[in-house]
């Protein structure tokens, strides 16, 4: 993710960011984050894994050092292969407690980031309560290093991981994301960003049927795939006017974005929360030119709510107008999803691989 340059006066303070921090401090803050965090089983459960494992690893260890012993020079050859392990276990053990350290003055900087900035953070939620698509899938699902502001429209900035299982495998998925709050309720509507699919079809855990896509004028199809519910191709032509068509194409097409509820969510690779100021400006910059234009969203209407108004008692005007008030009929509150295109395709291919061994067996 490309990020322009610092430029001075900057709207915000990133010097927590940057400036030396004092160990002592960072210590204390993760003793805080231990305490504020659920109780889990997880810590124990992962321990007494690695106790066993450590046992089990001892019996091979052990007849290989008694098979070693009885060579010529044995002792010598027990020894070094002793030294070699306790040189892998040393370095393995200097890394793992390297990574510790940085994580937890992450975490520390990012929360003092938080604070100077009218923000909040919280290091993990398990299971947000987010109406997008990344946060619906999977098992074992998080988000960490999530900073919120503490002004309305409220925007999130975070991390989101899930686990997908598939019979004996696992396999891990991590997000990067931005939640804007919005002032309305709106149609679900979803940019797929081109850049990030692949030749299988989506990066995103969702796909949807073809008879939702909307293809847009100008060169906004180079750039997303736009999906909207049937029925709503009008409404999603009025909230994505020529104007705010530029402006995603400016500022967003490195991100998927979903429409949902009241929610405007931009998805990227993880990499969001992070240290780096010009990230942040970057992210800011965006995050507000975005809101600049959805500003614009608040005057839509969803006619298919429309309500007849009480009647005036005036001659010059038998009937009022119908009322239209804020939020979303249910045909369009959510997008109908199809097959996952990469999951079709994987089906196709080892389809196709079977047939080819029946046909290789037979001939």
């Amino acid at each position: 993710m490309s990020t322009p340059s610092l430029r001075p006066g900057l709207a915000f303070d990133p010097t927590p960011l940057t400036d030396p921090v004092d160990q002592a401090q960072v210590r204390a803050h993760h003793e805080h984050l231990k305490t504020t965090r659920p109780r889990t089983s997880g810590g124990v459960f992962l321990s007494i894994v690695l106790v066993a494992i450590a046992l089990f690893a001892l019996i091979p260890l052990g007849m290989l050092f008694s098979d070693l012993a009885h060579l010529p020079s044995g002792a010598i050859v027990v020894a070094s292969v002793l030294v070699v392990i306790a040189a892998v276990a040393t370095l393995i053990t200097v890394r793992v407690r390297r990574r510790v350290r940085r994580d937890r003055e992450i975490r520390y900087r990012l929360d003092r980031f938080a604070e100077a900035n009218a923000m909040t953070y919280l290091d993990r939620i398990a299971n947000p309560d987010l109406p997008g698509m990344i946060f619906s899938v999977g098992g074992d699902r998080f988000a960490t290093d999530v900073l919120r502001s503490t002004t309305s429209p409220v925007v999130e900035y975070g991390h989101h991981q899930y686990l997908v299982r598939t019979g004996k495998n696992s396999t891990l998925f991590r997000w990067g994301y931005i939640a804007i709050e919005l002032g309305t309720e709106l149609p679900h509507i979803v940019l797929d960003a081109v850049a990030n699919n692949s030749a299988l079809g989506t990066n995103l855990p969702a796909s949807f049927p073809d008879y939702q896509r909307l293809s847009l004028e100008g060169d906004f199809d180079r750039y997303f795939e736009l999906y909207c519910p049937k029925g709503y191709e009008r409404d999603a032509l009025y909230l994505f006017s020529p104007d705010i068509m530029a402006r995603f194409i400016d500022r967003a097409a490195l991100f998927d974005v979903e429409i949902v509820d009241n929610t405007l969510f931009l998805y990227t690779g993880p990499g969001i929360s992070t240290t780096n100021p010009e990230q942040w400006a970057w992210l800011f910059d965006t995050v507000n030119a975005l809101r600049l234009k959805a500003d614009q969203w608040t005057r839509w209407r969803d006619e298919r709510l429309e309500q007849p108004a009480a009647a005036i008692p005036s001659p010059s005007s038998p009937s009022a107008p119908p009322v239209r008030p804020q939020g979303v009929a249910v045909d369009g509150r959510r997008l109908r999803r199809g097959p996952n295109k990469v999951t079709l395709w994987a089906t196709v291919i080892v389809g196709a691989l079977a047939v080819l061994g029946v046909i290789i067996e037979i001939f």
